[in-house]
């Protein structure tokens, strides 16, 4: 199923994903060549959701390879079941009849072959999402087995042979620029850059998510994610999830504006450490939130927590 670039935003919405007109192009773009989008952002704000919402539009099985540090080829390509294998070579010791007389070439089958993320992608009958989560926590040799994997689309197996993709799925990568992506896997990756989004473009996201929002609350809680993000200097920003949490918290607080006690009693939605409540309590705190929601005067603690 081919979309224009309108129907893939029309499809975005549908998912409640509201993507600027620079994102959907660079996603259609993507999936037009038949490349691997790279998606480089700070965390929270949105990358991963694009592969699920991908995988809904296209009614397609979403693979996910969540990478961290000393991730290697057997974890994200296949691993044969030892186990399994070391049993049944124990029972073909014990009975030694003739069923048992190839067991050195069957334990290299299917039967004992565990695929994992890439292999799982490649051998897919129907084309599927492959998310490459947080790939800037590999190491570089890693990385360089990625890129190879994902500029030919197959991969080798000793035993069987040469694997090629049965579809070429449409892949996506994350980064959280913790490291600098080689220059090797972009040169085959569309590239995306994903910021926190504008308090106007995070308001129609709250307004999607967030059912029976009032129109007044939903755009202070906008402005004021927005102006945490900006103006505080936090060790984690609040994620554009925190803020739906936060704006749900308050619904169903029964509250239709930000008080200070609104505020004070919810922050541990948008804060997950003391350290970053701490910096908001003394540089901010309730109080001069709401007093710059309120536009009275220059933002400040105002004598309150």
């Amino acid at each position: 199923m081919e979309l224009s670039i309108e129907q893939l935003r029309q499809s975005f919405e549908q998912q409640g994903y509201i993507a600027d007109q620079e994102t959907i192009i660079t996603v259609y773009l993507a999936l037009k060549l038949k490349k691997p989008l790279l998606m480089e952002g700070p965390p929270g704000v949105g990358k991963t959701e694009i592969a699920k919402v991908l995988s809904t539009v296209f009614d397609a099985e979403l693979i996910r390879l969540q990478c961290y540090e000393g991730l290697d080829e057997n974890k994200a390509l296949y691993e044969w079941n030892y186990q399994k294998q070391l049993i049944r070579i124990q029972l073909s010791q014990v009975n030694r009849d003739a069923q048992c007389t190839n067991v050195e070439d069957s334990l290299f089958s299917e039967e004992y072959l565990l695929e994992r993320p890439l292999l799982k992608a490649i051998r897919a009958e129907k084309r599927p999402v492959l998310l490459i989560d947080e790939v800037d926590k590999v190491d570089q040799e890693f990385e360089a087995f990625l890129f190879e994997v994902l500029s030919d689309f197959q991969v080798s197996i000793p035993e069987w042979g040469t694997l090629n993709a049965r579809q070429i799925p449409i892949v996506v990568l994350t980064s959280n620029a913790e490291r600098e992506i080689s220059d090797g896997l972009k040169r085959r990756c569309i590239y995306l850059y994903l910021d926190f989004p504008s308090p106007e473009k995070e308001l129609r996201i709250i307004n999607a998510k967030v059912p029976g929002i009032g129109q007044r609350l939903s755009l202070e809680v906008a402005r004021a994610v927005n102006y945490i993000r900006e103006q505080l200097l936090l060790r984690k920003k609040p994620s554009i999830s925190e803020t739906l949490d936060w704006a749900r918290a308050v619904v169903a607080l029964d509250a239709d504006r930000l008080t200070p006690d609104i505020v004070n009693f919810s922050l541990n939605l948008i804060f997950k450490n003391k350290d970053d409540i701490d910096t908001f309590r003394q540089e901010l705190g309730t109080q001069g939130l709401v007093n710059y929601l309120n536009g009275n005067g220059k933002p400040g603690n105002g004598g309150k927590g």
